[in-house]
């Protein structure tokens, strides 16, 4: 490995190889093709992307100018644009030194700055899928003299659907390109695209099988638990011993900005990561989650591949994954890199069948999940939570209720809204006359008042009516008397 990549490494406290790195290098860097098989968070992406940053031709090397100029070496292909962004992270720390220009490309963001870049010239892709076909459509990336390919996370791209993508990519490369193929899980499609599009790879797998794909170091809590208590046991957990950052999976996007809002009006620091959320929302929360700034990430299951953040000491499956596969993605989240980890999910009454097939998957010791509550001695013992600790930190937001008198209207708001008017007193007890006629329009008096104007009152003159009928107030207690 060259002395450039080791200082970058060495400064970033990178010194010891883990299992899938050491089985690798050595191969890569001979320019073989490969397929490495291993857990998430074992290291995967250094053990692709130090042959790569290797075998690239920096801009101070004597033959960077043989080169098309401008024109991409190697090529990144990753399934989630988180995950393309961890890999040109990694890849960035590992060539600080090496002087290669590495471009992130993924849709949800404009094309202008991506375009530039090109026009520009880069040295390595990482990329989407999808944005890559674009720009490749729109010539102003040309894949056509790269001498390096690693398709990353292979299986989450087959369950993706872009399988078709990958292949219409790899068609657009040299035939004489090294192939570098990663993945957790071996599907069988997977295994086809491999024999198509690599000339004899060498197969390396860094543990025995899938079904013990579990990191070891993580510590795994199955729960049966009641949806409607769910946030109250997150919350209690949030103030267990040892709690660093947390990562809580849902099924939706609509739940997960549920979970989110609901947490945050806990009073802890959370924030919601999902495919409706802006990108640059999603990669603003992803930092502040990586700057310790929140503590809780709320995330669907499209996040699990790309979130590699460390510090991660819970990760908790707010509902029941959907098969063996996204568990093991899901709660590869913690126990990174050698750390310990612990994984809680929550299961559904609903979802105990599929629980089941996935503990037998796994083979699990957790067939029959403990119906747990927020308030189960065991949980408190299993999490080390603090007895008598409630789902909150903050207390709710009282409801502002406003003073008697602006309610009802009167007091000094009252006044304000009349302005400077003076109050009028208002009589109720009113005569109604019909058109042209002058008598009754409206009394001051009492009772009475309308009965002495009909005794001592004469008839109008050119009156065509003898009688007309005078209305009083409902609950008076007389009757109107009778005009003459």
């Amino acid at each position: 490995m060259l002395p450039e990549i080791c200082d970058a490494l060495e400064r970033a406290d990178i010194t010891t190889p883990f299992a899938i790195q050491e089985m690798t290098l050595s191969v890569a860097l001979m320019g073989t093709d490969l397929i490495g098989q291993a857990r998430t968070g074992t290291g995967k992406t250094l053990a692709f992307g130090i042959p790569v940053l290797q075998r690239s031709v920096a801009p101070k090397d004597p033959d960077y100018a043989e080169l098309p100029q401008g024109k991409p070496q190697a090529l990144i292909v990753a399934p989630t644009r988180e995950l393309a962004l961890q890999v040109s992270g990694d890849l960035a720390l590992a060539g600080a030194d090496r002087g290669l220009r590495v471009l992130t490309v993924y849709g949800g963001v404009g094309y202008e700055p991506q375009i530039e870049a090109l026009e520009a010239g880069v040295d390595i892709v990482v990329g989407t899928p999808g944005r890559l076909i674009d720009l490749a459509n729109r010539r102003v990336l040309d894949i056509s003299h790269v001498h390096a390919l690693v398709l990353d996370e292979a299986d989450e791209m087959l369950d993706l659907g872009f399988l078709p993508d990958v292949e219409k990519i790899l068609r657009m490369t040299p035939e004489t390109r090294q192939t570098m193929l990663f993945s957790a899980t071996m599907p069988s499609a997977i295994v086809a695209l491999a024999r198509m599009h690599m000339r004899h790879p060498m197969n390396i797998r860094a543990e025995s099988s899938y079904e013990n794909a579990t990191v070891p170091a993580t510590a795994q809590f199955i729960y049966q638990a009641h949806d409607l208590d769910k946030p109250e046991i997150i919350g209690r957990i949030l103030q267990a011993e040892d709690v660093e950052k947390i990562i809580v999976f849902t099924r939706t996007k609509r739940q997960a900005q549920r979970v989110a809002d609901d947490l945050i009006e806990r009073g802890f620091k959370a924030s919601p990561l999902h495919g409706d959320m802006a990108q640059v929302a999603r990669e603003k929360a992803l930092t502040k989650f990586r700057e310790d700034k929140i503590q809780v990430l709320v995330a669907t299951d499209v996040a699990a591949r790309g979130i590699d953040v460390r510090g991660v000491s819970h990760v908790i499956n707010y509902t029941c994954p959907e098969d063996d596969k996204t568990y093991v993605h899901r709660i590869g989240r913690t126990g990174r890199a050698g750390a310990s980890g612990i994984a809680i999910t929550f299961v559904d009454w609903a979802d105990l069948h599929r629980w089941k097939l996935i503990n037998k998957a796994l083979d699990l010791p957790f067939d029959e999940p403990v119906e747990t509550y927020s308030t189960s001695e065991h949980l408190f013992h299993d999490q080390g939570i603090p007895p008598g600790t409630k789902g909150r930190i903050a207390d709710p937001k009282p409801v502002e209720r406003k003073p008697r008198e602006e309610r009802s209207g009167s007091g000094e708001r009252s006044a304000d809204r009349r302005g400077d008017r003076p109050a009028r007193n208002r009589n109720r007890q009113r005569t109604r006359t019909r058109a042209g006629e002058s008598v009754g329009a409206e009394t001051s008096g009492g009772p009475e008042a309308p009965a002495a104007a009909a005794e001592g009152g004469e008839k109008p003159a050119g009156s065509s009516r003898n009688r007309r009928r005078r209305r009083r107030p409902s609950g008076s207690g007389e009757k109107a008397p009778a005009a003459e």
